[in-house]
C-alpha cells in the first residue's frame, strides 16, 4: 500500500486530500467524506482498510476552504471547532469538491483503469449527510451514508431537506443509523425509510443497528459499538462489491 497527502484542483484552488492505493491495480476507487473532526487518524484508517480490500481511497478535506488541515480530537472543544467549519459548507461547494476529486482520480490514475470504473463514496456523521448529496452525481455508483443527521430537516448552506434529492440519485444509496442515536430520532429514521422505499427498484436501503448510538463505526469515539461496526463494514463491502 502507498498513501500520502495530495492536492486536488477545485476551480483553480487546491484541496488537500489523503490518497491511499494498493500495490496492484485497484478494483475501483472510493471517496471518503469525514466527520466534523477532519481527515484524522481514524478517517485515514478507513482509507487504509479499503485499500486492504483492493480499492483505492481518497479522503477529502471537506472544510478545506476555512480549515484545510483540520484534525481535531474527539472532545467538546474539537466538536465545537468542527461544527464551526461545518456551518460554513454549502451543498454546491461539496458537489464541486466531489466532482473534482472524481476527475482527479479518473484522469491522474487512468493507468490503473480508474477512468473506466464507477466510483463509490462513504461518509460518516456530517460526511454521511454529504455522501447522500454526493450520490446525486452521475459519477457515483454507490454511496454509503453512515449516521448523516439532518437529512430530513435541512441541507448544508440552506435549502429544502436533502432527502428531497433522493429521486435524483442514479446509483445506489445505503443509509446506516443506530437506533440509539440521539441525533437521529425515530421521526428522522421514518423519513429516511419512506424516501428510500419510494424508489423500490433503485436498490436503496436503510440499515438500522440495534443498540448503536451516533458514531458507532469509529473506534476512537465513546459510542463505538464493535458488533454494529463489524456489521456495518461488512454491509459496506457488500454494497461496493455489488455496485462497482
Amino acid at each position: 500500500m502507498a498513501s500520502s497527502w495530495v492536492d486536488v484542483s477545485v476551480q483553480g484552488r487546491l484541496m488537500p486530500a489523503w490518497w491511499a492505493r494498493p500495490a496492484a491495480p485497484p478494483k475501483a476507487a472510493i471517496l471518503v467524506l469525514p466527520e466534523v473532526f477532519g481527515v484524522n487518524g481514524w478517517v485515514r484508517s478507513v482509507a487504509d482498510r479499503l485499500v486492504a480490500e483492493g480499492y483505492a481511497a481518497l479522503a477529502l478535506s471537506t472544510f478545506w476552504r476555512t480549515a484545510p488541515q483540520l484534525d481535531v480530537p474527539y472532545d467538546a472543544a474539537g466538536l465545537a471547532e468542527g461544527r464551526r467549519h461545518k456551518d460554513q459548507v454549502r451543498t454546491d461547494q461539496l458537489l464541486s469538491d466531489v466532482a473534482a476529486a472524481a476527475a482527479w482520480m479518473q484522469a491522474a490514475h487512468a493507468g490503473d483503469g480508474l477512468a473506466q470504473k464507477p466510483l463509490g463514496c462513504v461518509g460518516f456523521c456530517f460526511g454521511g449527510h454529504l455522501a447522500l448529496l454526493a450520490a446525486t452525481l452521475p459519477v457515483i455508483a454507490a454511496s454509503a451514508d453512515f449516521y448523516g443527521a439532518g437529512v430530513s430537516s435541512g441541507r448544508p448552506g440552506g435549502g429544502p431537506p436533502s432527502l428531497e434529492l433522493v429521486p435524483q440519485i442514479p446509483g445506489r444509496l445505503w443509509c446506516f443509523c443506530g437506533d440509539a442515536d440521539p441525533l437521529m430520532p425515530a421521526e428522522e429514521l421514518r423519513a429516511i425509510e419512506q424516501a428510500l422505499q419510494a424508489h423500490p427498484g433503485a436498490g436503496h436501503r436503510l440499515l438500522i443497528a440495534p443498540g448503536a448510538g451516533h458514531g458507532y463505526m469509529c473506534s476512537a469515539r465513546g459510542d463505538y459499538h464493535p458488533e454494529a461496526a463489524a456489521a456495518g463494514w461488512a454491509a459496506l463491502l457488500d454494497l461496493f462489491a455489488g455496485s462497482l
